[in-house]
């Protein structure tokens, strides 16, 4: 049978009852008067198989995820006219 929690009870214990459900895997019913008002479910964790389905988690190639969204500016080569320790 589904654990049923009064609403004002969940209200008050709200965090428990989350670390609950997230430990035991089961789903809690919160009812309002009576009447069952809303269901709590655990998540289901998707997690990659094959090291070969992590490299292409939601879809998309794990290399080159990020491609185009950065820029360079001004010159990385040269030295900024700075002395540091380094060149000494």
């Amino acid at each position: 049978m589904k654990q049923q929690i009064a609403a004002g009870e969940f209200k008050a214990k709200c965090l428990s009852v989350l670390d609950e459900v997230q430990r035991s895997r089961k789903e809690v019913i919160i009812t309002k008067r009576g009447k069952r008002v809303a269901r709590l479910l655990p998540i289901e964790v998707a997690r990659p198989k094959t090291f070969e389905d992590f490299l292409e988690l939601d879809g998309k190639p794990f290399f080159g995820r990020m491609k185009g969204k950065g820029s360079i500016i001004g010159d990385i080569v040269n030295s900024t006219g700075e002395r540091w320790d380094a060149d000494e």
